[in-house]
């Protein structure tokens, strides 16, 4: 059977406690989750060798979490990506958040919920070890409408799967778009371009120069875009003309219909690791690391450069309250929001 302990990681500027919990399997593979952002610190999967190694990028304290980041591990929301003009209309009525990239709301907005602490309750289940996360966003924080109740859960299986479901209500109507926004490289450092991508999506959502969604949706085949075949991520990812260069793109998943369903595949042909990606979710957000610059350094004092790791954000699409063609991302009270998504960790041979 697996286990689930905890132990102290530091203190907010008000004295808080932040805890990390340890979720680990019975096959002695583990993961790390804190209590502030409900970020996932650590996953330490085998390679094919059996070793086990840390595939996912962030930091070994707590301090580096609380002076920013972008986003290691962290929970995202109220709406995750980004709101055009940080404003929109809602039944007759306008509500503006905070422009916190450029004249556009990014994830949530200054104070998201992954600069939120948590309350965690460990669960033990017949699948694995789980920690339930909780989380009420007031009605006006952020800008946003409507009291917020919401619930992440991580549950980490013998099969080396993690898996997160999410639940949310609202006693008032309101918007909501979450995700996980971690940082994966299975090579366990270094650049990201031999590992190879297969996306299951044949469509996008084009974006304009500031990374928000036109509205139009289009077709990845002839494009840098098409992952419909395994492709090393570094194969075409230096003919993006995007300033910094990469991947930063919504992909419209195929099994879109609220089932759990193939998002992707990818695999680092050094250690033979696997993760493959399972979701409910109409969309996923590669992203490459582009921002990435080198000014950040990780675990272990390691530099995180451009394109050291890369993030698969599965969603609904950016900016869908200004598209009426995008899936809806309107909550409202008497509705419950849910959303699975599960990363699966594996190897393949030589």
């Amino acid at each position: 059977m697996g286990t689930i302990t905890s132990q102290p990681f530091g203190q907010l500027a008000d004295g808080r406690e932040v805890s990390l919990y340890t979720l680990t399997n019975a096959g002695g593979a583990y993961v790390t989750i804190m209590t502030y952002g409900g970020i996932l610190t650590q996953v330490h999967v085998p390679d094919r060798d059996g070793r086990l190694g840390d595939v996912v990028l962030g930091f070994d304290t707590l301090e580096p979490y609380l002076k920013g980041h972008p986003f290691f591990g962290a929970l995202c929301g109220r709406v995750a990506n980004r709101i055009a003009e940080a404003t929109f209309d809602l039944d007759g009525k306008t509500y503006h958040v905070a422009a916190t990239d450029g004249e556009n709301s990014l994830h949530g907005g200054r104070k998201g919920f992954d600069k939120h602490l948590w309350t965690a309750e460990p669960l033990t289940t017949d699948r694995g070890p789980a920690l339930r996360l909780t989380y009420r966003s007031v009605d006006g924080e952020e800008g946003y409408p409507g009291n917020l109740d919401v619930t992440v859960t991580y549950l980490w299986t013998d099969g080396n799967a993690l898996h997160l479901d999410y639940e949310a209500v609202t006693d008032a109507p309101t918007i909501l778009n979450l995700t996980n926004h971690s940082y994966f490289n299975l090579a366990g450092g270094g650049a990201i371009y031999d590992h190879e991508m297969l996306l299951f999506a044949e469509r996008y959502t084009v974006p304009s120069d500031k990374l928000v969604p036109t509205g139009e949706i289009a077709p990845v085949a002839g494009t840098p875009l098409d992952f419909t075949v395994p492709t090393r991520i570094g194969e075409h990812i230096h003919e993006m003309t995007n300033k910094p260069q990469g991947f930063d793109h919504n992909y419209v998943l195929s099994g879109a219909d609220g089932m759990v369903a193939p998002c992707a595949r990818v695999s680092e042909p050094g250690s033979g690791r696997v993760m493959e990606v399972e979701t409910t979710e109409p969309g996923v957000q590669f992203y490459s690391g582009n921002f990435l610059d080198g000014t950040v350094t990780g675990k272990r004092g390691v530099v995180y450069h451009q394109h050291h790791g890369f993030c698969l954000e599965t969603q609904h699409f950016p900016d869908s309250i200004h598209h009426p063609n995008f899936p809806s991302t309107v909550l409202r009270p008497g509705a419950v929001y849910r959303q699975t998504t599960l990363y699966r960790f594996g190897v393949q041979s030589a």
